[in-house]
């Protein structure tokens, strides 16, 4: 196995990277176009864009693209920096600065004279600091608001975790998660001809997807890798049931979903 250098041999060549960066940065928007005409309304999108890819390429395990990645997002970090430079709002320095100053604020275990014998303790200390800096009312309020759904569910749980508000035991937490399921199957498995109520049974619904969330962060589980696994599973297992259906001169439109199973069970098994 490769021995990774010591972070401070290659210390002046990551500031010279980093100018130089800075350096083309400075170039590209004095000089292109495009580059010219981008504010923070228009890179937001495509900044959520590259963290998207980012996350496909951690999950995919591809060194090489993830660095590919990190270097994109570092490129919108830049740009942002040098926008807020032009209006003498912030420029990269004072980005940096702040970001080290919190860094510090925030790890009293190591700044300080706090005591953290773990993870825990060291999340919980981060939450309460968090809180003070911000001057939020609410624990949750430095929650975004625009963030997905699943994710901002997982974010909710460590958030009230933070400070205390949790279950004890992991087997709580499942009772819940049963609870909830019943409560579903009562809003969703009308007998006869009875109209569902729709808004009581997605309410229901989204009681359960909250508990499974809950639960699957007891066991150590991050549910939106989970889920995204299993996309990605199902789309490679589909993508093949329509290659291979093709092939041997079938319609997916034309088939039988017993046939369909077929090649679905095939792809299964690979």
């Amino acid at each position: 196995m490769e021995k990774i250098p010591a972070p401070d041999l290659r210390r002046e060549e990551k500031l010279q990277a980093f100018d130089r960066l800075l350096t083309i940065m400075d170039e590209l928007r004095e000089n292109c176009p495009w580059d010219k005409k981008q504010t923070f309304e228009t890179l937001r999108h495509l900044t959520i864009e590259e963290t998207y890819e980012l996350s496909d390429a951690i999950l995919e395990g591809d060194k090489d693209e993830i660095k590919k990645e990190v270097g994109d997002l570092m490129l919108h970090l830049v740009f942002y920096s040098r926008i807020g430079s032009e209006t003498g709002s912030f420029d990269v320095a004072d980005v940096i600065d702040a970001l080290c100053e919190k860094l510090i604020n925030r790890h009293p275990h190591i700044y300080g004279d706090v005591k953290a014998e773990n993870e825990e303790v060291v999340k919980q200390n981060w939450e309460k600091i968090k809180l003070k800096e911000k001057g939020n009312k609410s624990v949750l309020g430095g929650v975004p608001k625009t963030l997905p759904a699943l994710v901002k569910a997982i974010r909710i749980q460590d958030k009230a975790r933070g400070v205390g508000f949790d279950w004890e035991e992991k087997q709580q937490v499942w009772e819940k998660v049963e609870e909830e399921m019943q409560e579903f199957k009562e809003e969703f498995n009308v007998s006869g001809e009875k109209e569902i109520d729709r808004e009581k049974a997605q309410a229901e619904f989204g009681d359960l997807l909250f508990s499974l969330v809950n639960y699957a962060r007891f066991i150590d589980i991050d549910p939106e890798e989970a889920l995204e696994r299993t996309n990605k599973k199902f789309i490679k297992r589909f993508q093949y049931l329509e290659q291979e259906s093709a092939k041997e001169g079938k319609s997916l439109g034309e088939m039988t979903l017993a046939e369909m199973d077929e090649y679905w069970n095939r792809a299964k098994k690979l």
